[in-house]
């Protein structure tokens, strides 16, 4: 019998991809999708993208969301704390395990499978330990589509901000840069993947600089991204 199932859905290629063999696996039963957004400015968390187009994709996928509504700047212990009360009545009608799009990073399945357990939840990871190059061959042969929407000025400048996550992008790619921006390099916006009832129309709008404290340790004074809003 499959197993109710959480989508954590960040509107990103890899959440997408993810979801696609979620919806494929006959163990799983995905029935709803959760998406974590900064109530402040009404975007998807670190995506930087309208909760209007967050609404077109979930209407497109026909599951129900979920909104994790964060404040601006939440420390871990509020973050947990409004993952925990946004999860409870998730697990009251039996969802049991929840999926993510994680590929690479060791540190994060372990801090996500802790924090699940807790509350009964088991983490899945679709994508996991596959290679980038695989990964990317697949996204573009199933037909996805995407926009580039933040790319980390560490990494990468802003003529990379706003363009189609396609194969000319890909080959564009500085040298060291993880091609599916696992360490945080972009991300993006799917407006077409092959469960999409319809694809969506994206207008770009406004080309924007963030800055923010940069983190403890770092050795650096900020962190800044660049941001395409799309509409």
């Amino acid at each position: 019998m499959a197993i109710p199932t959480l989508m954590n859905w960040s509107g990103g290629k890899d959440s997408a991809l993810a979801l696609y063999h979620a919806l494929r696996n006959p163990a799983l039963h995905v029935t709803d999708l959760l998406t974590s957004v900064n109530a402040h400015h009404g975007r998807i968390s670190m995506h930087g993208v309208r909760t209007a187009l967050l609404e077109a994709q979930t209407q497109r996928i026909g599951l129900p969301l979920t909104q994790l509504q964060l404040p601006e700047n939440p420390d871990m212990a509020e973050y947990e704390r409004l993952m925990r009360a946004t999860l409870a009545p998730l697990r009251a009608r039996g969802v049991a395990r929840s999926v993510f799009g994680d590929i690479h990073l060791e540190d994060l399945r372990r801090y996500r499978e802790q924090q699940l357990a807790t509350m009964g939840l088991e983490a899945v990871f679709p994508l996991w330990q596959r290679p980038n190059a695989e990964l990317l061959a697949e996204y573009l042969a199933l037909g996805f589509q995407a926009v580039v929407v933040c790319v980390n000025e560490q990494h990468l400048d802003r003529s990379f901000c706003g363009r189609e996550l396609d194969a000319e992008f890909l080959r564009d790619l500085p040298p060291g840069i993880d091609s599916c921006g696992e360490n945080g390099e972009y991300h993006s916006f799917v407006y077409e993947a092959p469960y999409f009832s319809s694809p969506i129309v994206v207008q770009r709008g406004e080309l924007v600089r963030r800055a923010y404290p940069a983190p403890a340790g770092s050795g650096a004074t900020e962190a800044a991204f660049w941001f395409q809003d799309i509409y």
